[in-house]
């Protein structure tokens, strides 16, 4: 046991300093590291990139990079441009260790973006695209709203499946789901929250644990949700709460761009 924590702490450093690294080459050389994932994630709506600009198939053009540098670690998180998304490598697979300091691949999401791809939950934009998917049909059999576009709620049925053949002493984490869709911003900023955009769901709340419950950033990590089922979701593209230095282990969110195409 102690062997698999130091290669998972392993792991999660050398991925840290490899982003880190990954990202200063890229700005340093204007390729834009990553974000060619999000044509691959979402080639119904993006074409292509070209001249710096992501280019989606009815035309618009977004910028990749802002201009504003290597930013902070508040910045980034704040405003962060298409390629500040990839600045951090998502380590699916890994072990549940606690990540190293200001580890948050995922949680930095441009909101331009995200509002193109899903709606703007503000304005009522995202209410037209929430469809259905029944949790774990065999175990629970009710429906949960979660946005029908770019694969999301196919993908979270997936999950449902994978996890309604796990074994019942799993069930304590899984039922009943706490919650999926909720317009809302995430606490203590005014950013959209990845639930607002209907791609995003809570579990076993009474067995989770959140890096604002822990008393902040110096709280001490803490994780109960089993890898079985950590692995049912970052097998069809979704990225784990408790990944973040900032843990929020029971948040589970579709990311495709971020786990790649071996994540299915």
């Amino acid at each position: 046991m102690i062997g698999r924590l130091m290669r998972g702490m392993v792991v999660m450093l050398g991925l840290a300093a490899a982003s880190e690294g990954a990202l200063a080459a890229s700005a340093g050389s204007g390729v834009p590291g990553g974000v060619e994932r999000l044509v691959w994630a979402y080639g119904g709506a993006i074409a292509r990139i070209e001249g710096g600009d992501l280019v989606w198939h009815d035309a618009t053009r977004m910028p990749i990079d802002d201009g504003r540098g290597m930013k902070s670690f508040e910045a980034w998180l704040a405003a962060p441009d298409l390629k500040d998304m990839f600045r951090q490598s998502y380590p699916a697979g890994a072990p549940a260790v606690a990540p190293p300091r200001e580890f948050d691949p995922g949680r930095a999401r441009n909101t331009a973006l995200f509002d193109k791809l899903y709606g703007d939950c503000v304005t009522g934009g995202v209410a037209a695209h929430l469809v259905d998917v029944v949790w774990l049909p065999k175990k629970y059999g009710k429906s949960l709203r979660f946005n029908g576009r770019h694969g999301a709620a196919e993908r979270l049925a997936a999950v449902s499946q994978r996890l309604d053949a796990l074994p019942s002493h799993f069930d304590d984490f899984l039922l009943p789901p706490a919650g999926t869709y909720h317009c809302r911003p995430i606490a203590g900023t005014n950013r959209i929250s990845a639930h607002g955009y209907g791609i995003a769901i809570d579990l076993a709340v009474k067995r989770s644990h959140y890096w604002r419950w822990a008393g902040g950033v110096s709280g001490p990590y803490r994780n109960e949700i089993p890898d079985e089922i950590v692995a049912a979701f970052e097998a069809e593209g979704f990225i784990w709460g408790g990944r973040w230095s900032h843990f929020d282990t029971m948040h589970f969110e579709y990311r495709p761009e971020l786990i790649g195409p071996t994540g299915r």
